[in-house]
């Protein structure tokens, strides 16, 4: 191995004379390197290897490369650069080829390689590093795309990328993503041929017996992919994908025509087909430029007509397809128009006499979704309709009765409009939802208590609280009764409770904390009582909490009535109940602490 490592050695010293030569690394920075270099050579030799040495060892190389590049730059000298530059790239190529073989799966290791070899533009070695890859990972299609996109975009290989698409289509027959970026690459093709075509009939250059094939200009290979793609891949959320992307390019409308009317015709129940018709109306040509409307108000009024045939196509969608999933998108499409900016007044009050229509509509019909309420109520509140919207609440809670969001909704509006009929409602959705759901609803309820009813009241209902959740939701509504009763009753109330409730697990941390810095706010704050606070949470959390035994003995350390002497026993007791990585993290901090660092 040392011969082996002395003969590499020695490649190296060409390259580090030339650079002391022209003055690049001084003779103590060539020896520097030597040294560095003969460690990492030693652990990427040897019989173990660790994949960090190898990262390590390209990661040094790349360094010294950048090192070279801005010394180049400082002193102008740009010459060398084969026997400098170019051996350390091959250098790197084949540790990387190395560490690709050895630790085959690591595919951040290939796409490293990639990026330096794009870096150095290697384009024959990165072509290589592309086919190995893609040998050992032939069921990743991102990989297929991204080889497929560096020969057309940078080796300019149509022809290559398209049988490499084809290859992963053999893996990957229905993969959407293989199919839309193959139909993308062939339609930027035929695009480069049109331009081609066009700058030589510009510059009227004969071009003898070549010509350009009709087929790749109109398209024709991209209408085969397409055709293909819809076979295996069924869904018209796919085919509206592959027409979103024919119409960025402006000699597809053969083709647009072809995927609209299949869509229309295998597709003719599917909301989303519905959608992308209605709001193809907004894309609709606008009158020739002689005709163009000058005035803001035209403007406007161009707007509303395009807006009206969108509608007109949503109305016949929803009597066509009277679903919810239709209605959502029809909501949906006059949410947005209603939300857009315009200096219309008129507009603006069409949309919105328009949303409140169909909102109302779709309620009426029963279809409208869950999740659409919540945007109903808030529209209706910023037209300040709050009757209304309180009605909207109570309606969508008796459709949706099992679901905790519609019932939060409503508690949050009635909060809001500071309404009496909170306790009401909330022992309401309680009857509705089950047991494991309710802690928001108990959180609002306790919110709009604290300020609408008695202390006693509160108190009554935090009390409630406890037996009506689950053990794991009521470690939240602890905490809020911790807090509520510090607030409110103060530091002996604080007290009382949490002297109550120490008993009642589960607790969170962050109770036991609360409790502590409540004793510490205290003009003469009690260490025996803080002791005591600290030891009841070490009883739950001190097997898994190192940072609460630090803070214990920073407690002891800082307090004026703390005792140092104690700290010793803290430190040995976390010793032996802390576990497994706890008591490194321990260690570490603990020594921080002493260090003063902490």
């Amino acid at each position: 191995m040392a011969e082996r490592i002395e003969e590499r050695i020695e490649d190296r010293i060409p390259e580090l004379e030339q650079l002391e030569r022209v003055g690049l690394f001084t003779r103590k920075e060539v020896r520097a390197v030597i040294k560095k270099v003969s460690a990492l050579e030693y652990k990427i030799q040897r019989r173990a290897l660790h994949k960090k040495d190898f990262i390590s060892y390209i990661q040094y190389e790349i360094n010294l490369l950048e090192l070279i590049k801005t010394r180049r730059l400082r002193i102008g000298y740009s010459f060398k650069k084969e026997e400098i530059e170019y051996s350390i790239v091959q250098r790197i190529h084949g540790v990387f080829k190395r560490a690709t073989t050895k630790w085959k799966d690591d595919l951040q290791l290939w796409l490293s390689h990639i990026a330096f070899c794009k870096e150095w533009n290697k384009k024959i070695q990165l072509s290589k590093v592309f086919s190995s890859m893609l040998a050992l990972h032939p069921n990743k299609p991102a990989l297929w795309i991204m080889a497929a996109k560096w020969e057309m975009e940078d080796r300019l290989s149509s022809e290559s990328a398209r049988q490499l698409f084809l290859r992963a289509l053999r893996f990957h027959p229905e993969s959407p993503k293989l199919y839309q970026e193959y139909f993308r690459m062939e339609l930027m093709h035929a695009e480069k041929q049109r331009k081609e075509k066009k700058e030589f009939e510009q510059a009227k250059i004969d071009l003898g017996e070549f010509s350009f094939s009709e087929d790749i200009l109109n398209a024709e290979l991209a209408r085969i992919v397409y055709r293909n793609a819809i076979e295996k891949i069924k869904g018209a959320e796919f085919a509206l994908s592959l027409l979103s992307i024919a119409k960025r390019f402006d000699f597809t409308q053969d083709l647009q025509k072809e995927i609209l009317e299949n869509l229309q015709a295998t597709y003719d129940n599917d909301p989303l087909v519905w959608d992308f018709m209605a709001r193809r109306e907004l894309e609709m040509e606008s009158p020739p430029p002689s005709e163009q409307p000058k005035s803001k108000q035209s403007k406007a009024l161009e707007v509303a007509r395009k807006e009206e045939r969108c509608c007109v196509v949503f109305e016949e969608a929803i009597t066509h397809l009277p679903t919810e999933e239709m209605w959502k998108c029809y909501v949906t499409f006059t949410l947005e128009r209603c939300n857009r900016k315009t200096n219309s007044e008129e507009l603006r009050q069409k949309r919105l006499e328009r949303v409140q229509s169909v909102f109302s509509r779709a309620h009426e019909s029963q279809l409208l979704p869950a999740s659409l309420y919540k945007q109903w109520i808030q529209l209706l509140l910023e037209l300040s309709h709050e009757d209304k919207a309180r009605e909207v609440a109570a309606a969508a809670t008796n459709r949706f009765s099992q679901l905790v969001d519609m019932w939060e909704m409503r508690l949050q509006l009635l909060l809001k409009l500071e309404s009496n009929e909170v306790a009401a409602c909330a022992q309401e959705a309680f009857k509705a939802v089950k047991a494991k759901d309710t802690l928001p609803l108990w959180t609002l309820w306790l919110e709009w208590s604290e300020g609408a009813s008695s202390k006693a009241e509160t108190e009554a209902l935090y009390q409630r609280s406890f037996l009506a959740t689950l053990p794991a939701d009521s470690i939240a509504l602890k905490e809020k009764y911790l807090e509520w009763a510090h607030r409110t009753g103060g530091y002996k109330k604080a007290k009382q409770v949490f002297t109550r409730l120490q008993e009642c697990r589960p607790f969170s941390l962050q109770f036991f904390k609360k409790m502590i810095q409540i004793e510490k706010e205290q003009e003469s704050s009690k260490i025996f009582n803080i002791r005591e606070y600290y030891e009841r949470a070490l009883r739950e959390f001190g097997a898994t909490e190192p940072d609460l035994w630090l803070d214990y003995i920073k407690e002891e350390l800082n307090h004026s009535q703390g005792k140092p002497e104690n700290c010793g026993s803290i430190h040995w007791r976390a010793m032996k109940i802390l576990q497994g990585e706890q008591v490194e993290t321990f260690i570490s901090k603990y020594t921080l602490l002493q260090a003063g660092h902490l």
